[in-house]
């Protein structure tokens, strides 16, 4: 289950993350939080669901179809994050519950703008961090929950560090947005006692929205499938690398990755 708001543009949120999954092997379901006004430019508006609605969504499909795992995207308030914390303890969503629960703490643009009030980044560390199977922010967003700026590998080993004591299992500290690595993109997992660096390289593109999306549905349909925390980012990893590697420019400003990568072009083929 992707937990996560909408982008009208189709190159992140919930439609991302379901192509995402999709291509690797599991069936997604869907609690929306927010519905976004929004294209490659930028967002220009947001309109955020009852918080007891994001809750009800969840609970739905756990009691019915169940969940091998989620993630999270936009949660956008400190309401529906207390909601979606409410509904995930209530189904044994990350904690000790059988579900992994990958936080992806969507908390800065693309230029790496603030998005989330105050309240809502004290609730992301105060109560999502402590029940995550796995969090996985981009620098910008390291900055904001933690107040490190990172800009060498030595401070991206200690941002690690420090989520790390905010209480989940696993940190995954995205490169991505560091300026040191020219010609490659390092991204860090940390376990509390081992450091291992994936390491892949950087493409010359402007074309990246909806990258942490991507990667963290792969993770987390690893995670679904039963891979260890470990193997999962590993196949995120290999994932995000491709689809960056084959994004495309769509409008005027920011173009998506491509989720759909590793999907076989049988349309080409003759019907049998």
């Amino acid at each position: 289950m992707t937990i996560a708001g909408t982008d009208s543009g189709g190159g992140a949120g919930v439609a991302a993350d379901l192509r995402a999954m999709a291509a690797c092997g599991v069936h997604g379901c869907v609690a929306v939080t927010a519905v976004t006004v929004q294209n490659t430019l930028g967002v220009s508006g947001v309109h955020t669901l009852p918080p007891e609605t994001v809750a009800a969504q969840i609970e739905s499909v756990a009691t019915d179809i169940g969940l091998d795992a989620v993630k999270t995207g936009m949660l956008a308030t400190s309401e529906i994050i207390r909601a979606v914390v409410g509904a995930c303890d209530r189904v044994g969503i990350g904690a000790d519950g059988p579900t992994p629960f990958v936080v992806d703490p969507v908390a800065a643009s693309m230029n790496g703008d603030k998005l989330l009030a105050d309240e809502a980044l004290d609730a992301y560390r105060s109560l999502l961090f402590p029940r995550a199977t796995l969090v996985t922010p981009n620098l910008d967003e390291v900055r904001l929950l933690v107040g490190i700026d990172v800009h060498d590998r030595g401070a991206q080993y200690e941002a690690a560090k420090v989520l790390f004591g905010l209480g989940p299992r696993f940190v995954l500290v995205k490169g991505g947005h560091l300026a040191e690595d020219v010609d490659g993109c390092v991204d860090l997992l940390y376990d509390g006692h081992t450091f291992t660096e994936l390491p892949g390289p950087r493409f010359d593109t402007g074309d990246t929205h909806g990258s942490g999306d991507n990667l963290a549905s792969a993770i987390c349909s690893g995670l679904a499938r039963g891979m260890s925390v470990p193997d999962a980012v590993a196949l995120g990893k290999r994932y995000i690398v491709e689809a960056v590697r084959h994004s495309y420019p769509l409008g005027a400003g920011h173009g998506p990755v491509s989720s759909l990568w590793a999907i076989r072009p049988w349309w080409d083929e003759p019907a049998p």
